[in-house]
């Protein structure tokens, strides 16, 4: 097994460009087809035209991220049989062209999400940060949500208030934007008055229905996929928490047990993402890659770091540098080189794409204006930082 250095790039219009990223390290690169619409098929030209975009840089588009999920298959709304149809054939075209990492999501309207974007960090630089009274006072006094002051709770519902009573007119467009206008790779961009009739449209939706429709999903597209030769890594819920009402059902190591239950084969893999699954206290990260190393198919390797409120079960947090923060990625590193090596054992020579995942924006990666979360040398400190980890990690185990 080879460990592959990514880089996430998200096509012509991106201004980290390709030459940034084989500059940085990366040999293979993580991309999609951000102009189709998701639902709709990924004809074979198009994906050939973006692999040739890539190999001219002197690189493979080695993994997708992400090939969209619709609302309506997570819903099984009327519709979604023919959505899950496009989704098998865009798989079958992918993996025509040679791409055999796809990774996608199952979080309902809103997939990852922040509500700070340039926060300053505590070593200097700018950093993406969700604030849970910041979210709340968006859901309880921007979007008026019924029943949110039930789900905050009363302390979190007042502290919302203040919050939202404090903010310039200028601060509470800026973070009804950061919230509904979708952040790189992420949902679309959205009206308040769009977003409260999604809403509409998943009322009374449990965590069981939610988790069936998962399952069907896994049970029809993973046996294509397995013969495809193709892995379907399904990337944690951010930030790990319900949101808006809605559940959320890949936010926990019982939830990725459930879910690569659903289907046995290597197909149903994880995208395994150290920020994401490490907001949670309760989440031991280096237990569960531990548990689910040979399954896991695509890494995100980040660090978060909490900020936990006495009243509140939900943590705030910001993008920590990538050795910093909760995650422990040195730790992690160890059981994923400690995994290259079973692999290995057991002739499995399929590559495992790791990618520094986010970044805080350094140096000039402001007046870049790259998207959110994504800089230039951030990413590069990140990835950097990873593959000397790597080589420390690789060298520890193989000579004691």
């Amino acid at each position: 097994m080879v460990l592959e250095q990514t880089w996430r790039w998200f096509g012509p219009e991106d201004r980290v460009t390709l030459r940034d990223a084989r500059e940085a390290g990366a040999t293979g690169i993580v991309n999609a087809l951000h102009e189709i619409p998701v639902g709709e098929v990924w004809p074979i030209e198009t994906i050939r035209k973006r692999q040739e975009m890539v190999r001219f840089s002197g690189m493979e588009w080695t993994v997708v991220e992400s090939l969209g999920v619709t609302e309506r298959i997570k819903m099984r709304a009327p519709g979604w049989q023919k959505d899950m149809e496009n989704f098998i054939q865009s798989i079958r075209h992918l993996a025509k062209c040679g791409i055999r990492t796809i990774a996608y999501n199952w979080m309902p309207l809103f997939s990852w999400t922040r509500t700070h974007l340039h926060e300053s960090a505590p070593g200097g630089g700018y950093t993406t940060r969700f604030d849970a009274v910041a979210f709340a006072a968006f859901d309880l006094y921007m979007l008026k949500r019924t029943g949110a002051d039930k789900e905050w709770g009363e302390d979190l519902s007042r502290e919302a208030f203040r919050y939202c009573k404090a903010l310039s007119l200028e601060q509470a467009d800026e973070l009804r934007a950061t919230i509904l206008d979708g952040l790189p790779g992420g949902h679309k961009k959205l009206t308040l008055e769009e977003t409260a009739e999604m809403l509409r449209s998943y009322e009374g939706i449990t965590a069981d229905e939610l988790r069936s429709s998962l399952g069907e999903f896994l049970r029809t597209v993973a046996p294509v996929a397995e013969e495809c030769g193709v892995r379907l890594c399904i990337h944690p819920d951010d930030p790990p928490r319900p949101l808006l009402g809605l559940p959320r059902i890949v936010s926990t190591a019982e939830d990725l047990r459930w879910i690569l239950e659903q289907y046995a084969g290597d197909a149903n893999s994880l995208t395994f993402c150290t920020g994401a699954l490490g907001v949670r206290a309760d989440n031991k990260l280096r237990e569960m890659v531990t548990e689910f190393a040979p399954r896991i198919g695509f890494l995100h390797l980040r660090s978060t770091e909490r900020e936990s409120r006495a009243n509140s079960d939900i943590e705030s947090f910001f993008e920590a540098p990538h050795l910093e923060g909760d995650a422990d990625l040195i730790s992690i590193i160890i059981e994923v080189v400690r995994e290259k090596h079973r692999r290995n054992s057991c002739g499995d020579s399929r590559s495992l794409p790791y990618r520094a995942d986010h970044g805080q924006e350094l140096l000039n990666d402001r007046e870049r204006g790259a998207a959110p979360g994504y800089p230039a040398v951030g990413r590069l400190r990140g990835l950097a930082e990873l593959r000397g980890a790597f080589m420390m990690a690789e060298r520890w185990i193989t000579e004691g």
